[in-house]
């Protein structure tokens, strides 16, 4: 807001300032010309945006010399909200062109008012001129900085709403739409994604959320967060090793567990990601010495125990059936060496086989799977694979008769 003049100021201006204005007004459309035709000249940001952006463009400059000679046509007023320049152009503006662009606008608008003050003002009245041009520009500077702030604080509110909306939206599944959603926060797309979830830090608060999402951000090319209650989802994109990101966000979280969903391809499945991690955070209390992060498929066996459909069909898909097709003796050893007591020995005596034999299948059947049959605990996901994977087998045979 402009200051108020002082009396003698007041007096000044008043002088001859009737033909000033007069000459202003009838020079607005000229003003505006040269101005326009100094930013086609001068600013390549200007001539690259779309002939609509550049009409809101000249809008703004015209009502910007509008609004001045308006306050210099009345200075007795003592004041003038500059932020109506700013409502000839439509809000989406401030996406097109930045701040810095528009005070090189606001620079050009000056500029071409200074050098016509000549023209415009009696000799007495040119400097006086001048003098009330800086004096507004530098109004219309700071106002053009308080739109683009109050512009940015509406828009992040808003993307905010936008992210955890698709947050949750990708928890339950998602539908077509949900792409075009995730584009419009900025997702780039490139490399795979990855969910992890955990329990929210006490008192989550809008900023302690804002922090979190500036640091999803540092940790990861991609990242979208969602507060659900006491529970945090965090999704990763990226071309990096999301897993390091997510470890690198364990601080962010609450006490408890964290869960890793499994990384996929593409944000697009990003929703198997998260329906894996969420079933993952609820059956990790059933194993006590779960590392922290923890990835869902170690929690296999307690996911399908707690009814989780995609915990069983991964045992079976990618477990047991490659097993099978491996052949019968990597089915067989495994299965003796479990009933054995993970015992080399006592499975080599039970298939009559050499220990080095016993020994070089379950190396085998490390490499099919991807799973350590002679490790506690992946031995133990690999014998409720088997479980899982008869059952399933005999289900499917009785299904057949019936």
């Amino acid at each position: 807001m402009l200051a108020p003049m002082t009396t003698s100021e007041r007096a000044g201006r008043e002088v001859g300032s009737s033909d000033v204005v007069r000459r202003l007004r009838g020079g607005t459309d000229m003003l505006t010309s040269a101005a326009l035709r100094r930013l086609d000249a001068e600013l390549d940001w200007y001539r690259q945006l779309a002939a609509e952006d550049r009409s809101w463009i000249g809008l703004v400059a015209q009502a910007g010399i509008a609004a001045f000679i308006t306050w210099y046509e009345e200075p007795q007023a003592g004041t003038y909200n500059a932020q109506e320049i700013f409502r000839a152009a439509p809000p989406e503006l401030t996406r097109s062109i930045s701040l810095q662009h528009t005070l090189q606008l606001v620079r050009i608008v000056v500029e071409v008012v200074e050098d016509n003050a000549v023209q415009l003002a009696e000799p007495g009245q040119q400097r006086d001129l001048r003098d009330a041009v800086l004096l507004y520009s530098r109004e219309v500077a700071f106002s053009a900085a308080e739109v683009y702030a109050r512009a940015a604080e509406t828009r992040g509110a808003w993307d905010a709403r936008l992210e955890a909306l698709v947050v949750d939206s990708l928890v339950r599944g998602g539908d077509e739409s949900l792409r075009a959603r995730i584009s419009a926060l900025g997702w780039s797309g490139r490399g795979g994604t990855l969910v992890v979830v955990g329990q929210a830090p006490a008192e989550m608060d809008e900023r302690r959320t804002a922090d979190l999402r500036r640091a999803c951000r540092r940790a990861a090319q991609d990242a979208l967060v969602g507060i659900q209650g006491d529970r945090v989802v965090v999704v990763l994109g990226g071309d990096g090793d999301l897993r390091a990101a997510a470890a690198s966000l364990l601080p962010r979280f609450g006490p408890g567990p964290v869960v890793l969903g499994p990384e996929v391809r593409e944000v697009g499945d990003a929703g198997r990601s998260a329906r894996a991690a969420l079933a993952g955070l609820i059956a990790v209390h059933a194993w006590p010495g779960a590392p922290r992060p923890v990835p869902a498929d170690e929690l296999l066996p307690e996911r399908m125990l707690n009814g989780d459909p995609l915990a069983r069909r991964t045992l079976v898909e990618e477990l047991y059936r490659p097993l099978v097709a491996a052949g019968g003796p990597l089915v067989q050893t495994l299965e003796e060496y479990l009933a054995q007591g993970r015992s080399l020995e006592g499975a080599a005596r039970a298939l009559y086989v050499h220990p080095n034999t016993v020994r070089y299948r379950l190396r085998r059947i490390g490499q099919v799977v991807g799973w350590d049959p002679t490790d506690a605990r992946e031995g133990f996901v690999l014998q409720v694979a088997l479980a899982v994977g008869r059952l399933a087998q005999s289900g499917s045979r009785h299904s057949g008769l019936l």
